[in-house]
This record gives structure tokens, C-alpha cells and sequence, in this order.
């Protein structure tokens, strides 16, 4: 077949090679019908260049070698052998068009990426994802790692059809052993609005099952901060499963070839690797990846191209990083780029600029990388705009080089009105148009916010129609917000269900208010009830309370069965109370407590002390503890403190916490440290810390601080933290930065946070900068403090600096600075902050006082929205200018 198919090519052997990455003597001997049977890697190169059914050439192979089925193709599972994949399917960039890989150089992620290669493919699963800036070399040291488990056998799934995070989600649970889970671009997985989390917590099952599977992605800096870094206290934290899939599963990979990679790379281009020779003799800083990829070129077409080819260019820089595409339609990027250019650099272009600027950006740079690349559109569509570009692809792609290159340079621009009007007018997909809108009310653009959702409720999206009620609801219409919550809980959502269900128990409605929250409860989601049953329970309509409770309680919801025993106790069946109690327990519960209270408030003291011992083992002593509270407080002190000895013997931190108070106040000093010390030694050094802190409490200096050291010294990080205060103040600020240092570098943010301030107040600023550089990305606290110091102690301009590094990862910085110079009486400095805030996205973490100031919203230019303003409607500037 592979001869016959050669013959039909026309080419010959060496062409043939060329064209597979293989050596001359590699395809003369597969060939060969007396040679040795060709590897399966071999075949499948040949059988791809070739246009052959590669699947089932390789089973000829198979067979032709009296090979068996390997274990991980005989079951039914998702992906195919890893042999049979062409490593560009894999989103690996040719390095030249026509041209096959260059050699690989062997970096020390690649030894550390071999591990763990080498430890899943004897043993459980195992998750790596690469983290490096674009075009560093990170998928292609994924398909140089898994090499080895191809020899095995091993199959390869690629989850992309119809989106990735679809594919994903749909068939992770079908994903058998032997299978490595591709995940390049792990953004798109782990980032995806909606489905991201439960991907995060797929993986996480997946992770923890049979096995060996091995999952493999990468991400580029910016967005393994995102989901990695800890949210700001009270804050959401809307990457809690990607976080704990990521901890200690993430290897970084260097810009830049170090000294001993660019002299195994030169040995290679030695030995005949033309691609390797002419990129280190045009590679500058050993950054040899990015220039086989074009990266210098690209940014070279960018820098130095036309006005409006870099207009287009930046019109697809903000689609992406605000949520569009990959694929964006061409009458998109036209009509939006015409507010990227300046008046009179818009008036000066000729009639077919458009057609100009795209065949500019369409051209390959070294490398065979496009600024603009074309997507093939199986549905074509006439273009609408201009005969300018006609004939022109549909679709576009930006390269991910200048899409993480705009990200960097554009993270604080808000893009102007041609930008919304043009994604208003030509954008179609609802998922596009709703996190566009998204996008704008980060900006705090309200009226394009409202427009946009409007445009993707009508297009499908339902999480459009819940943004628009919440709009709404913002606004004081709940008729108009029940309007679009209705719409939305014909759709299943579950937060148009909550509303509708809070909205009519606030109007009184309860049994309407049931309604939905038991089609919420349906859908797993059972807030809405116990919230219901609460209101049943308050006008005495008990019967309609359990029912609620009932149903919560089947979806899972062990609260439900807590308060049904709650409710059963009150009414003096204690059997039925415990039986529930027990159904709780094992459904992940804790209702003895609550349950212990209940007896105890029956007036079943007798009981009440029995159950609660009964559940020391299941429940650590805290429905103890919670009986020795009841008791303390009516005066039975000697009942009180024997329960809280039992609940401490079973675990009962609080129990514990409890006791040491209680011989405090009554001086028994040297019972309640020798107390704390017992606790200290069986791994609760906190107890020490706590002893402390009453001892300072009670006015006792000497001995808090005596006690602060021992809990130092058994490792309680709050008492570390408050001996540093200590020591600061009296002056010994070199112990106390060395104690800090060392529990910042155990991950302790608010370590790094005190530490920076520490160095910031001994007037060293330099090296305070640096430290909260340091801590930025993973302790945002730090840097949020020092930011308020610094602008406390008159260093606006520094203030100002790190709060702009901050916004750059994320956080939302400007708004503290805001805040002080609001309330200091710098109305103007804080208005100035307010907006650069809102052009980098984070209006949502800004309060009262600058909605106060611009109560309608802002303009695409920054510019306050007048009251009454249309809604966005026709802007065309051809028109304007007519």
C-alpha cells in the first residue's frame, strides 16, 4: 500500500523523507519487502504524508510483527495511539513550512517531565502542565516526554470537538488506563466560565482512579497565576478546583536556553540541523524556541507594519484577552478598527485600506507564523462590509505570540466604541457576545454591558439572560428582572431559580417561592429550599417545612436531614431525631450539636449528656463542647468544665480553646500551661499562642511574651507572627524580619504581608519594593499593605507604581489608593484611579463612592455616561464623517 501510494505521489524517496521528518535510510528501509517490519512511528509518518488510513496501516504493521492489541486499544476508551498522531494535530507549530521538526535539546524541565514520564508508566496517575511564555518550547517537550509511552502502546485523547471544554467534560469519565489526556492551551479547560470548575474537578477524580493515566497541559504565566493565587480575604474565589488540581503539579520552562542547551544545540546544528544553525546565529539571549517560531518576526510585522494593519492587529489583541474567538470574523475586525486610528490617520486612508491591512497581516514571517492566520469556514458567509475584501477567509486567527504580547501591552486599555458598536453589529456567538458584555461591565461600560447581554440572550446564552436580571434587579426593577430570571429558568439555570425563589418569599408569596425552589432542588441545587423551609417554619406551617426539607434532603443536602432531626427532637421523638442525625453523618453531616442543643432546650439534660458522649468519636467532641457552652452559661461550672475535658480528649480544638480560658479567669495558671503544653507536644502548638494571648489580655506582659516564644518555637504561625510585633516594638527588628522570612518561605502571606510593611517602616524602601514584588503573584496581601503604607507615608508615586504592577496580575489595587484619596478630600486623584481601575477590568470590586460619582456608567472613552443617554445604537464612522 505504501508502495503503490509512492508511485501514484510522484515523488520520490528523498522528497518523501523530507516531508516526514525521517531519514532517507529510514523510508528506503520501510519499504524494502525483504527488510526488517518499520517501526510503528515510521509507518504512521509515512501513512500521514501519504494520505493513508493511518489506523489501518498500523494494524498491518501490527500484524506483519505477530504483535498482540495492546491492553489500552482493546478497551473501549476515547483517543488513539499515540503512533498514529501527527505531532501538528497536536497544535505543535512546524518550525518552517514543508520543513520537519529541528532537533530537540534537552533542558532540565525535560529531566523532570522524564520522571515523572518514567513513574506513570509503572505506577498511578500522574498531572504535569508546563508554564512558560508562548513559543518557549512547552508543547513540543510534551511530545518528546510521552515518546516512550508510544513504544508502550499507550493512546493519546485530545479533547477538542465541539469545543474543548464540551469534550472535556462530556468523555473525561470515559478516559481508560494507558491514556495520556492532552490539554494544551489548559486556559481553555480550566478557564472556561462555566465549565472550568467541574473540569478542574473531573480531572481531580480522574487523578485519584484507575490508573496509570497521565494528563499534560500548559499554560502561560499570566494564566497559572490566575488560577493558582489565593483570592484576597472575604473575596470570591472562583478557581478553588483548578487551584488544588494545580498545587504542586506545575513545571516551569525558561524563556531562553541556558549555557549548556545552546552548546547541545550547536553540537546539533553541527551535525547538519540547518534549522538549529540559523536560529542561533539570529537568536539573541538564547531564545532560540521563540525564533524558530517567528516570535521576533511577528512582533517585527506588528511594530513596523502599516497604521492599519497594527490597527486590525490590536482590534484582534483586545477581542482575545476580552473573552472573542479564537476564530474572529473579518467584518468584526475591519469595522472595529477604525477607532484605533486617529482622525486624521483615518481620513488619509485609501479606499482599500481594508483589503490592504488584511493581505498585510495574512503574509508568513520566518518561521511560517502569520500575524493574521485564515481559518476555513465550512458555512461561508458574504462579507457585508466592503467589496474590499472580498474573496478574502471569514475567519481569523491571531498568533498566540501576539496574543500574549497584547496581553502584556494592552492589560489597561479599554477598547473604543468602534470596538463594542462593530462586536454588536457582527458577532454572533452568544458565549462571545456574553463574556464581551462581561468584559464591559468589568469596565463599568454599563450601556454597552446592557446592549451586549441583550444581544447574547437573543442569541442563546443564558447566562445572559441571569446577568440581565441581575441588571436589573441593580436598577430596582424586579418586574424586568423577573422578566429575564423567568426566561432563564425555562433554561434550567439555577441562579434565575434562586432569585425568583428569594423574589417571591420577599413579597410574601412562600408557596410560590416553593414552586421554584423545588424545581431548583430538582436540578441539585438546594439552597433555594432550605431558605423556604426556613420561612415555613417562622409562620408555623411546619408540615410544609419539612416537605421542603424533605426534598433538599434527597438531593444530598445533609443540613436538610440535620434540621429534619432538629425538628423531630422538638417534637419528642428522639428516636426518629437520631435515626436522621445518623443519615446525616453519612452523608458527610455533623448534626450532633445541633441535635445535643435541641434535647438539651427540651429540658432532656439526662439525654442530651448521653448523646453528646455517644458522638465523641464521630464528631470530635463538639457536640460536647457545644453541651459544656449551655452549661457554662447557666452556672453549672464544675459539668461545664468535666464535659469540655471530654470534648478536648476527643479533639475538640475549641473545647480546648474553652478550658484554657476557664482556668485563666480563675488563676489557675500553672493547670492551664501545663494544659497548653501537652497540646503543643501531641501537634497543636496553637495552644501555647491562645495562653498567650489571654495572659496579655489579663495584663500579664512577661509571660504572654515568655509563651509567644515557646509557641514560636513549637511552630504556630500566629504566634510567630505576633512575637515579630513584639519584638518590633521594642526594637529588635533583625530578629523579628528573620522570624517573618522564615514563615513567608513556608507560604505564609500574611508573613510576607507584615514582613514588607516591616522593611517598608524601617525606612528601607528599596528592598520592601523588592520583597513585595516577590510576593505579589502568590501573597497578594503583602503588596496591598505596603501600597496603603507607602501612600499613608506621602510616597504616592510609589504607592502608584506598585499598585499598577499589581493590576497587572489581576488585583484589583487602584481601588484602595482611590478610597484613601477619596476620603483624604482628592476627589480628582481618585477619580483617576477609579478609571484606570475600570480600563483594566476590575469595576466590580469598586464601591459606593465611585458609583456615587458616575451613577450611569461610563462612556467607551472614560468619559461619565450622561442621565438619559440612548442606548448604543448606530455608530458608523463613514457615516459620521457623511
Amino acid at each position: 500500500m505504501l508502495s503503490d501510494r509512492l508511485a501514484a505521489s510522484r515523488l520520490d524517496q528523498q522528497q518523501l523523507a523530507q516531508r516526514c521528518g525521517l531519514s532517507r535510510t529510514t523510508v528506503w528501509e520501510a519499504l524494502r519487502e525483504d527488510g526488517q517490519v518499520p517501526s510503528a512511528k515510521t509507518v504512521a509518518a509515512l501513512a500521514r504524508v501519504l494520505k493513508l488510513p493511518v489506523d489501518e496501516i498500523l494494524e498491518l504493521r501490527r500484524a506483519a510483527a505477530g504483535e498482540a492489541v495492546p491492553a489500552a486499544e482493546s478497551t473501549a476508551g476515547v483517543g488513539r495511539l499515540i503512533s498514529a498522531w501527527d505531532p501538528h494535530e497536536l497544535e505543535l507549530r512546524r518550525a518552517a513550512l514543508g520543513e520537519p521538526l529541528p532537533g530537540y535539546v534537552r533542558r532540565p524541565h525535560d529531566e523532570e517531565l522524564a520522571r515523572l514520564v518514567d513513574a506513570v508508566a509503572t505506577g498511578g496517575s500522574i498531572m504535569a502542565v508546563l508554564v512558560g511564555n508562548s513559543s518557549t518550547g512547552k508543547t513540543r517537550a510534551c511530545w518528546e516526554a510521552i515518546q516512550p509511552l508510544a513504544k508502550r502502546g499507550w493512546r493519546l485523547w485530545h479533547p477538542y470537538d465541539p469545543s474543548r471544554a464540551e469534550a472535556a467534560l462530556e468523555d473525561l469519565s470515559r478516559v481508560q488506563p494507558q491514556t495520556v489526556v492532552w490539554l494544551n492551551e489548559t486556559q481553555h479547560y480550566l478557564g472556561h466560565p462555566e465549565h472550568g470548575e467541574r473540569i478542574a474537578a473531573a480531572l481531580r477524580t480522574l487523578l485519584t482512579g484507575p490508573g496509570p493515566v497521565l494528563v499534560l497541559g500548559t499554560l502561560w504565566p499570566d494564566y497559572a497565576t490566575r488560577y493558582t493565587v489565593l483570592p484576597p480575604p472575604g473575596g470570591p474565589d472562583p478557581h478553588s478546583q483548578a487551584r488544588e488540581l494545580l498545587a504542586g503539579r506545575t513545571i516551569r520552562v525558561p524563556d531562553s536556553f541556558d549555557q549548556a542547551a545552546q552548546t547541545a544545540a550547536a553540537a546539533l546544528a553541527k551535525r547538519g540541523d540547518d534549522q538549529l544553525a540559523e536560529a542561533l546565529q539570529r537568536a539573541t539571549a538564547g531564545r532560540i524556541t521563540q525564533d524558530l517560531a517567528g516570535a521576533p518576526a511577528l512582533l517585527a510585522r506588528y511594530m513596523e507594519g502599516t497604521t492599519a494593519a497594527r490597527a486590525v492587529l490590536e482590534v484582534a489583541m483586545d477581542a482575545r484577552r476580552l473573552g472573542v474567538g479564537p476564530d474572529l470574523p473579518v467584518p468584526f475586525l475591519i469595522a472595529a478598527a477604525t477607532d484605533y486610528l486617529g482622525e486624521l490617520e483615518y481620513r488619509q486612508l485609501p479606499d482599500d485600506w481594508a483589503g490592504t491591512a488584511l493581505a498585510e497581516v495574512a503574509r508568513p514571517v520566518h518561521g511560517g507564523e502569520t500575524p493574521l492566520s485564515s481559518i476555513r469556514c465550512h458555512t461561508p458567509h458574504p462579507d457585508p462590509r466592503t467589496e474590499a475584501v472580498q474573496g478574502l477567509p471569514q475567519l481569523l486567527r491571531l498568533a498566540d505570540f501576539l496574543e500574549q504580547h497584547g496581553r502584556i501591552i494592552r492589560w489597561h486599555r479599554c477598547p473604543p466604541a468602534s470596538f463594542w458598536h462593530a462586536a454588536r453589529t457582527y458577532l454572533s456567538n452568544p458565549d462571545d457576545l456574553t463574556r464581551l458584555a462581561e468584559a464591559a461591565a468589568n469596565r463599568y461600560r454599563l450601556r454597552w454591558a446592557h446592549s451586549l447581554n441583550r444581544c447574547a440572550a437573543d442569541a442563546g446564552s443564558t447566562r445572559a439572560l441571569t446577568n440581565l436580571m441581575e441588571i436589573h434587579e441593580t436598577l430596582r426593577d424586579n418586574s424586568g428582572a423577573a422578566a429575564y430570571a423567568m426566561r432563564a429558568a425555562d433554561a434550567g439555570d439555577q441562579r434565575a431559580l434562586y432569585w425568583l425563589s428569594l423574589w417571591h418569599a420577599d413579597q410574601g408569596r412562600l408557596r410560590r417561592a416553593a414552586h421554584f425552589a423545588l424545581r431548583a432542588a430538582h436540578a441539585g441545587y438546594t439552597t433555594p429550599a432550605m431558605g423556604v423551609a426556613e420561612d415555613f417554619k417562622k409562620r408555623g406551617q411546619r408540615w410544609r417545612a419539612r416537605r421542603m426539607l424533605r426534598r433538599a434532603a434527597d438531593a444530598g443536602n445533609w443540613l436538610a436531614l440535620t434540621e429534619l432531626a432538629v425538628m423531630r427532637e422538638e417534637a419528642g421523638d428522639s428516636r426518629g431525631a437520631e435515626e436522621l442525625a445518623l443519615s446525616a453523618v453519612q452523608n458527610g453531616g455533623h448534626p450532633w450539636s445541633e441535635l445535643v442543643s435541641a434535647r438539651e432546650k427540651r429540658g432532656d439534660r439526662e439525654g442530651a449528656e448521653q448523646l453528646a458522649i455517644q458522638a465523641l468519636v464521630t464528631d470530635g467532641g463538639e457536640a460536647c463542647f457545644e453541651l459544656a457552652a449551655i452549661a457554662h452559661s447557666t452556672g453549672d461550672h464544675d459539668t461545664a468544665k468535666a464535659l469540655l475535658f471530654r470534648a478536648k480528649d476527643a479533639g475538640s480544638q475549641n473545647a480546648l480553646y474553652s478550658l484554657l480560658e476557664m482556668l485563666t479567669e480563675s488563676e489557675a495558671h500553672a493547670e492551664a500551661e501545663t494544659l497548653a503544653q501537652q497540646a503543643a507536644e501531641m501537634g497543636k502548638p496553637s495552644a501555647l499562642g491562645r495562653l498567650a494571648r489571654l495572659r496579655e489580655e489579663f495584663g500579664d506582659h512577661a509571660s504572654a511574651n515568655t509563651l509567644l516564644e515557646r509557641a514560636a518555637a513549637a511552630g504556630d504561625p500566629d504566634a510567630t507572627r505576633e512575637l515579630a510585633r513584639v519584638l518590633e516594638r521594642r526594637g529588635d527588628l533583625s530578629r523579628a524580619e528573620e522570624l517573618l522570612r522564615a514563615l513567608a518561605g513556608r507560604g505564609d502571606y500574611h508573613a510576607s504581608a507584615q514582613l514588607t510593611v516591616l522593611i517598608a517602616a524601617s525606612g528601607d524602601l528599596t528592598r520592601a519594593l523588592d520583597t513585595a514584588m516577590t510576593a505579589i503573584v502568590n501573597e497578594p496581601v503583602s503588596a496591598w499593605r505596603l501600597t496603603e503604607w507607602l501612600e499613608m507615608a506621602g510616597e504616592a508615586r510609589a504607592a502608584e507604581d506598585l499598585a499598577e504592577r499589581q493590576e497587572q496580575t489581576g488585583t484589583p489595587a487602584f481601588q484602595y489608593l482611590a478610597v484613601i484619596r477619596h476620603r483624604r478630600g482628592d476627589h480628582d486623584g481618585a477619580l483617576r484611579l477609579w478609571l484606570r481601575g475600570c480600563n483594566a477590568g476590575h469595576a466590580k470590586f469598586y464601591g459606593a463612592e465611585m458609583t456615587a460619582a458616575w451613577p450611569y456608567g461610563l462612556e467607551a472613552d472614560g468619559t461619565p455616561t450622561p442621565p438619559g443617554s440612548p442606548k448604543p445604537g448606530g455608530y458608523d464612522r463613514d457615516i459620521a464623517a457623511q
